[in-house]
Protein backbone atom coordinates (compact mmCIF):
# COMPACT_ATOMS: atom_id res chain seq x y z
CA UNK A 1 0.00 0.00 0.00
CA UNK A 2 1.41 3.46 -1.05
CA UNK A 3 1.96 5.80 2.15
CA UNK A 4 -0.40 8.11 0.51
CA UNK A 5 -3.37 5.89 0.53
CA UNK A 6 -2.34 5.23 4.14
CA UNK A 7 -2.27 8.12 5.48
CA UNK A 8 -5.89 9.22 3.41
CA UNK A 9 -7.26 5.86 5.28
CA UNK A 10 -6.02 6.64 8.67
CA UNK A 11 -7.54 10.02 8.10
CA UNK A 12 -10.71 9.18 6.78
CA UNK A 13 -11.39 6.09 9.70
CA UNK A 14 -10.77 9.18 12.68
CA UNK A 15 -13.80 11.42 10.20
CA UNK A 16 -10.90 13.81 9.91
CA UNK A 17 -11.34 16.45 6.53
CA UNK A 18 -7.48 16.95 5.28
CA UNK A 19 -7.89 20.49 6.67
CA UNK A 20 -8.50 19.15 9.97
CA UNK A 21 -5.15 16.90 9.78
CA UNK A 22 -3.46 19.59 8.52
CA UNK A 23 -4.68 21.95 12.01
CA UNK A 24 -3.58 18.99 14.23
CA UNK A 25 -0.44 18.32 12.83
CA UNK A 26 0.13 22.51 13.29
CA UNK A 27 -1.44 22.77 16.75
CA UNK A 28 0.55 20.04 17.90
CA UNK A 29 4.26 21.18 16.34
CA UNK A 30 3.65 24.59 15.53
CA UNK A 31 4.18 23.72 11.49
CA UNK A 32 2.00 25.68 9.10
CA UNK A 33 0.82 22.80 6.89
CA UNK A 34 -1.61 23.34 4.28
CA UNK A 35 -4.82 21.64 2.99
CA UNK A 36 -3.24 21.10 -0.38
CA UNK A 37 0.20 19.65 1.46
CA UNK A 38 -2.05 16.64 3.00
CA UNK A 39 -4.00 16.61 -0.36
CA UNK A 40 -0.20 16.21 -2.36
CA UNK A 41 0.77 13.43 0.30
CA UNK A 42 -2.67 11.18 -0.40
CA UNK A 43 -2.22 11.70 -4.04
CA UNK A 44 1.14 11.09 -3.90
CA UNK A 45 2.81 14.03 -5.91
CA UNK A 46 4.82 14.24 -2.85
CA UNK A 47 6.07 12.01 -0.02
CA UNK A 48 6.38 13.09 3.78
CA UNK A 49 9.91 14.04 5.21
CA UNK A 50 11.27 12.80 8.26
CA UNK A 51 10.01 15.06 10.30
CA UNK A 52 6.36 15.10 8.86
CA UNK A 53 6.55 11.54 8.78
CA UNK A 54 6.66 11.70 12.89
CA UNK A 55 4.38 14.16 13.14
CA UNK A 56 1.92 11.77 11.47
CA UNK A 57 2.75 8.83 13.46
CA UNK A 58 2.06 10.93 16.76
CA UNK A 59 -1.46 12.88 15.60
CA UNK A 60 -2.99 9.42 14.10
CA UNK A 61 -1.05 7.50 16.21
CA UNK A 62 0.53 4.79 14.28
CA UNK A 63 3.64 3.72 14.79
CA UNK A 64 6.49 5.38 12.73
CA UNK A 65 7.92 2.02 11.43
CA UNK A 66 4.06 1.69 9.46
CA UNK A 67 4.83 4.66 7.72
CA UNK A 68 7.81 4.18 7.13
CA UNK A 69 6.71 1.18 5.33
CA UNK A 70 8.92 -1.71 7.60
CA UNK A 71 6.11 -3.40 9.02
CA UNK A 72 2.98 -4.14 6.12
CA UNK A 73 0.67 -0.96 5.69
CA UNK A 74 -2.12 -3.35 4.40
CA UNK A 75 -1.77 -5.59 7.17
CA UNK A 76 -1.76 -2.44 9.79
CA UNK A 77 -4.65 -1.47 7.90
CA UNK A 78 -6.83 -4.20 8.62
CA UNK A 79 -5.62 -5.07 11.78
CA UNK A 80 -6.70 -1.57 13.09
CA UNK A 81 -10.33 -2.02 11.58
CA UNK A 82 -10.27 -4.95 12.92
CA UNK A 83 -9.29 -4.39 16.42
CA UNK A 84 -9.15 -0.82 17.15
CA UNK A 85 -12.06 1.01 15.18
CA UNK A 86 -14.76 -1.64 14.61
CA UNK A 87 -15.19 -2.35 18.76
CA UNK A 88 -16.16 1.25 18.64
CA UNK A 89 -19.21 0.61 17.30
CA UNK A 90 -19.73 -2.77 17.40
CA UNK A 91 -22.70 -4.13 18.76
CA UNK A 92 -20.61 -6.82 20.99
CA UNK A 93 -19.68 -3.50 22.91
CA UNK A 94 -23.27 -2.71 23.75
CA UNK A 95 -24.29 -6.17 24.26
CA UNK A 96 -21.29 -7.07 27.07
CA UNK A 97 -23.04 -3.56 28.74
CA UNK A 98 -26.35 -4.81 28.79
CA UNK A 99 -25.78 -8.34 29.89
CA UNK A 100 -23.28 -6.83 32.60
CA UNK A 101 -26.19 -4.86 33.97
CA UNK A 102 -28.96 -7.80 33.91
CA UNK A 103 -26.22 -9.72 35.34
CA UNK A 104 -25.37 -7.62 37.86
CA UNK A 105 -21.94 -6.67 36.65
CA UNK A 106 -18.76 -7.32 38.12
CA UNK A 107 -18.73 -6.13 41.67
CA UNK A 108 -16.91 -3.11 43.14
CA UNK A 109 -14.04 -5.14 44.32
CA UNK A 110 -14.11 -6.67 41.08
CA UNK A 111 -13.40 -3.38 39.30
CA UNK A 112 -10.82 -2.55 41.89
CA UNK A 113 -8.85 -5.04 40.55
CA UNK A 114 -9.07 -4.34 36.76
CA UNK A 115 -8.44 -0.90 37.49
CA UNK A 116 -4.82 -2.23 39.59
CA UNK A 117 -4.00 -4.55 36.62
CA UNK A 118 -4.86 -1.89 34.23
CA UNK A 119 -2.21 0.18 36.30
CA UNK A 120 0.54 -2.16 36.00
CA UNK A 121 -0.34 -2.82 32.20
CA UNK A 122 0.03 0.68 31.16
CA UNK A 123 3.44 1.11 31.98
CA UNK A 124 4.51 -1.43 29.59
CA UNK A 125 2.03 -1.45 26.96
CA UNK A 126 0.81 0.43 23.57
CA UNK A 127 -1.66 3.11 23.82
CA UNK A 128 -4.01 1.03 21.19
CA UNK A 129 -3.80 -1.84 23.11
CA UNK A 130 -5.01 -0.08 26.13
CA UNK A 131 -7.23 2.07 24.50
CA UNK A 132 -8.93 -0.74 22.70
CA UNK A 133 -9.65 -2.67 26.47
CA UNK A 134 -10.25 0.34 28.29
CA UNK A 135 -13.02 1.20 25.58
CA UNK A 136 -15.04 -2.06 26.28
CA UNK A 137 -14.91 -1.46 30.32
CA UNK A 138 -16.50 1.96 29.71
CA UNK A 139 -19.23 0.73 28.16
CA UNK A 140 -19.94 -2.24 31.01
CA UNK A 141 -19.22 0.47 33.82
CA UNK A 142 -21.23 3.12 32.08
CA UNK A 143 -24.18 0.11 33.25
CA UNK A 144 -23.89 0.24 36.87
CA UNK A 145 -23.23 3.81 37.74
CA UNK A 146 -25.71 3.62 40.67
CA UNK A 147 -23.00 3.74 43.69
CA UNK A 148 -20.46 6.47 44.63
CA UNK A 149 -18.34 3.40 44.35
CA UNK A 150 -19.03 2.94 40.65
CA UNK A 151 -18.61 6.84 40.04
CA UNK A 152 -15.38 6.85 41.51
CA UNK A 153 -14.31 3.35 39.15
CA UNK A 154 -15.61 4.89 36.34
CA UNK A 155 -13.54 8.26 37.00
CA UNK A 156 -10.55 6.10 37.29
CA UNK A 157 -11.01 4.52 34.47
CA UNK A 158 -12.14 7.49 32.33
CA UNK A 159 -8.36 9.16 33.38
CA UNK A 160 -6.73 6.03 31.69
CA UNK A 161 -8.48 6.24 28.82
CA UNK A 162 -8.02 10.04 28.06
CA UNK A 163 -4.48 9.15 28.35
CA UNK A 164 -4.33 7.06 25.15
CA UNK A 165 -5.17 9.79 22.95
CA UNK A 166 -2.51 12.82 22.39
CA UNK A 167 -2.68 15.85 24.70
CA UNK A 168 -2.71 18.09 22.35
CA UNK A 169 -6.30 16.98 20.39
CA UNK A 170 -8.55 19.09 22.88
CA UNK A 171 -11.51 16.70 21.19
CA UNK A 172 -10.66 14.01 22.57
CA UNK A 173 -7.71 13.72 25.70
CA UNK A 174 -9.24 16.98 27.40
CA UNK A 175 -12.48 16.49 27.07
CA UNK A 176 -11.86 12.94 28.55
CA UNK A 177 -10.27 14.08 31.59
CA UNK A 178 -12.48 16.97 32.11
CA UNK A 179 -15.22 14.29 32.12
CA UNK A 180 -13.60 12.47 34.23
CA UNK A 181 -13.29 15.11 36.72
CA UNK A 182 -17.09 15.55 36.66
CA UNK A 183 -17.21 11.79 36.83
CA UNK A 184 -14.90 11.92 40.23
CA UNK A 185 -17.03 14.47 41.82
CA UNK A 186 -20.18 12.39 41.83
CA UNK A 187 -18.42 9.44 43.59
CA UNK A 188 -17.71 11.93 46.52
CA UNK A 189 -14.16 10.26 46.95
CA UNK A 190 -12.31 13.06 47.95
CA UNK A 191 -9.01 11.25 46.58
CA UNK A 192 -10.50 10.40 43.56
CA UNK A 193 -11.12 13.98 43.03
CA UNK A 194 -7.54 14.74 43.67
CA UNK A 195 -6.18 12.27 41.68
CA UNK A 196 -8.16 12.03 38.58
CA UNK A 197 -7.14 15.80 38.03
CA UNK A 198 -3.90 15.11 40.11
CA UNK A 199 -2.99 12.48 37.06
CA UNK A 200 -4.55 14.53 34.21
CA UNK A 201 -2.04 17.86 35.03
CA UNK A 202 1.07 15.86 34.96
CA UNK A 203 -0.06 13.61 31.93
CA UNK A 204 -0.49 17.66 29.21
CA UNK A 205 2.40 19.07 31.67
CA UNK A 206 4.84 16.43 30.82
CA UNK A 207 3.52 16.27 27.17
CA UNK A 208 3.79 20.31 27.13
CA UNK A 209 0.18 20.14 26.17
CA UNK A 210 -2.68 22.12 26.57
CA UNK A 211 -1.30 23.91 29.26
CA UNK A 212 -4.18 25.99 30.26
CA UNK A 213 -6.20 22.99 31.21
CA UNK A 214 -2.81 21.69 32.83
CA UNK A 215 -3.17 24.58 35.28
CA UNK A 216 -6.80 24.85 36.03
CA UNK A 217 -7.11 20.56 36.81
CA UNK A 218 -4.22 21.44 38.87
CA UNK A 219 -5.95 24.60 40.76
CA UNK A 220 -8.73 22.34 41.51
CA UNK A 221 -7.11 19.47 42.70
CA UNK A 222 -5.22 21.36 45.01
CA UNK A 223 -7.82 23.48 45.97
CA UNK A 224 -10.11 20.13 46.70
CA UNK A 225 -7.29 19.06 49.43
CA UNK A 226 -4.16 20.03 50.43
CA UNK A 227 -3.65 16.56 52.17
CA UNK A 228 -0.03 14.55 51.04
CA UNK A 229 -1.20 12.38 48.21
CA UNK A 230 0.09 10.94 44.67
CA UNK A 231 -3.00 13.28 43.54
CA UNK A 232 -1.88 16.25 44.89
CA UNK A 233 1.72 15.43 44.34
CA UNK A 234 0.29 14.53 39.90
CA UNK A 235 -1.15 18.22 40.12
CA UNK A 236 2.08 19.96 41.49
CA UNK A 237 4.78 18.41 39.31
CA UNK A 238 2.18 18.83 36.16
CA UNK A 239 1.54 22.60 36.97
CA UNK A 240 5.34 22.83 37.38
CA UNK A 241 5.83 21.94 33.97
CA UNK A 242 3.69 24.26 32.53
CA UNK A 243 5.82 26.93 33.89
CA UNK A 244 8.61 26.01 32.86
CA UNK A 245 7.10 25.40 29.17
CA UNK A 246 5.58 29.40 29.41
CA UNK A 247 9.40 30.50 30.77
CA UNK A 248 8.36 31.12 34.29
CA UNK A 249 11.31 29.41 35.68
CA UNK A 250 10.98 30.84 39.29
CA UNK A 251 7.44 29.53 39.87
CA UNK A 252 8.37 26.11 38.59
CA UNK A 253 11.16 25.45 40.80
CA UNK A 254 9.41 26.38 43.77
CA UNK A 255 6.77 24.40 42.24
CA UNK A 256 9.29 21.72 41.86
CA UNK A 257 10.33 22.00 45.52
CA UNK A 258 7.03 21.67 46.94
CA UNK A 259 6.16 18.41 45.12
CA UNK A 260 9.05 17.09 46.54
CA UNK A 261 8.23 17.83 49.58
CA UNK A 262 4.51 16.02 49.01
CA UNK A 263 6.68 13.39 47.45
CA UNK A 264 8.49 12.71 50.85
CA UNK A 265 4.98 11.59 52.50
CA UNK A 266 3.16 10.32 50.04
CA UNK A 267 5.54 8.48 47.86
CA UNK A 268 4.77 4.76 46.81
CA UNK A 269 6.85 1.77 47.60
CA UNK A 270 4.80 0.01 44.27
CA UNK A 271 7.17 0.36 41.27
CA UNK A 272 5.23 -0.27 38.10
CA UNK A 273 2.36 1.15 38.25
CA UNK A 274 0.49 3.96 36.88
CA UNK A 275 -1.92 4.80 40.49
CA UNK A 276 2.04 4.91 41.56
CA UNK A 277 5.12 7.59 42.38
CA UNK A 278 8.35 5.95 42.96
CA UNK A 279 11.56 7.29 43.80
CA UNK A 280 12.16 6.83 40.49
CA UNK A 281 9.40 7.50 38.63
CA UNK A 282 9.69 11.05 40.44
CA UNK A 283 13.41 11.87 39.47
CA UNK A 284 11.26 11.48 35.80
CA UNK A 285 9.38 14.02 36.26
CA UNK A 286 12.58 16.00 37.86
CA UNK A 287 14.58 15.11 34.85
CA UNK A 288 12.55 16.61 32.28
CA UNK A 289 11.55 19.56 34.43
CA UNK A 290 15.12 20.44 35.21
CA UNK A 291 16.03 19.84 31.34
CA UNK A 292 13.18 22.63 30.68
CA UNK A 293 14.66 24.70 33.22
CA UNK A 294 18.30 24.97 31.74
CA UNK A 295 19.41 23.21 35.15
CA UNK A 296 21.63 20.57 33.71
CA UNK A 297 23.12 19.42 37.54
CA UNK A 298 19.73 18.77 38.58
CA UNK A 299 18.59 16.94 35.44
CA UNK A 300 21.60 14.45 35.72
CA UNK A 301 21.29 13.81 38.63
CA UNK A 302 18.11 12.63 38.64
CA UNK A 303 18.53 10.77 35.21
CA UNK A 304 21.54 8.46 37.37
CA UNK A 305 19.28 8.18 40.05
CA UNK A 306 16.33 6.93 38.35
CA UNK A 307 18.64 4.77 36.44
CA UNK A 308 19.56 3.18 39.59
CA UNK A 309 15.85 1.81 40.75
CA UNK A 310 14.05 2.02 37.09
CA UNK A 311 12.94 -1.64 36.74
CA UNK A 312 14.24 -3.34 33.43
CA UNK A 313 10.96 -4.58 32.38
CA UNK A 314 10.02 -0.70 32.00
CA UNK A 315 12.49 0.56 28.94
CA UNK A 316 10.45 3.11 27.58
CA UNK A 317 11.05 5.18 30.61
CA UNK A 318 14.95 4.16 30.14
CA UNK A 319 14.23 6.22 26.52
CA UNK A 320 12.57 8.94 28.36
CA UNK A 321 15.94 10.13 30.61
CA UNK A 322 17.54 9.75 27.42
CA UNK A 323 15.42 12.04 25.05
CA UNK A 324 15.65 14.73 28.26
CA UNK A 325 19.30 14.20 28.17
CA UNK A 326 18.96 15.30 23.98
CA UNK A 327 16.49 18.49 25.30
CA UNK A 328 19.25 19.32 27.54
CA UNK A 329 21.99 19.56 24.82
CA UNK A 330 19.20 21.46 22.17
CA UNK A 331 18.77 24.14 25.11
CA UNK A 332 22.48 24.17 25.35
CA UNK A 333 22.67 25.71 21.89
CA UNK A 334 23.36 21.86 20.50
CA UNK A 335 21.03 21.50 18.12
CA UNK A 336 21.49 19.14 15.48
CA UNK A 337 23.53 17.23 18.56
CA UNK A 338 20.82 17.06 20.56
CA UNK A 339 18.39 16.17 18.05
CA UNK A 340 20.10 13.06 16.97
CA UNK A 341 20.87 12.17 20.01
CA UNK A 342 16.76 12.08 21.39
CA UNK A 343 16.17 10.18 17.93
CA UNK A 344 19.06 7.53 18.70
CA UNK A 345 17.57 6.32 22.00
CA UNK A 346 14.37 6.66 20.58
CA UNK A 347 15.17 4.18 17.59
CA UNK A 348 16.96 2.02 20.10
CA UNK A 349 13.14 1.64 21.41
CA UNK A 350 11.15 -1.13 19.39
CA UNK A 351 8.45 0.77 17.53
CA UNK A 352 5.65 -1.24 19.31
CA UNK A 353 7.20 0.50 22.68
CA UNK A 354 6.51 3.89 21.37
CA UNK A 355 4.17 6.00 23.14
CA UNK A 356 2.66 9.30 22.03
CA UNK A 357 4.16 11.20 25.08
CA UNK A 358 7.66 9.86 23.35
CA UNK A 359 6.76 11.78 20.24
CA UNK A 360 5.59 15.12 21.28
CA UNK A 361 8.88 14.75 23.56
CA UNK A 362 11.00 14.24 20.46
CA UNK A 363 9.15 17.24 18.72
CA UNK A 364 10.03 19.35 21.25
CA UNK A 365 13.39 18.61 21.08
CA UNK A 366 13.63 19.32 17.27
CA UNK A 367 12.25 22.74 18.00
CA UNK A 368 14.09 23.98 21.18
Amino acid sequence: MAIGQLIKDLRTARGWSQGRLASEINKAFGTTLSREYVSGWERSKVKPGPFYLRCLSAVLDVPLAVLEGEVKRRTFISDVAATAIAPIVASDLLTAGFSARLAGGPSTDDWEAKLAAYGTDYMSMGAADIQRRVSGELVVVQQQLDTPQLWSVASRLMTLYAKTFPGSDGAKAVSWYRMAAKAADESGDQQARVWVRGRAAIALGYEGASLGVADVLADQAMAISNKPSLGLLNAIMGKAHAAAIRGDHDTARKLMDKGRRVFDKAGSYEQTSDYTVPWWRMNVFVSLLAARLGDETTAVEAQETARRELPTTLPRFATHLEMHRGLMLAKSGDREGGRKYAQSALDALPPEKHSLTLRLLMAEVEHS
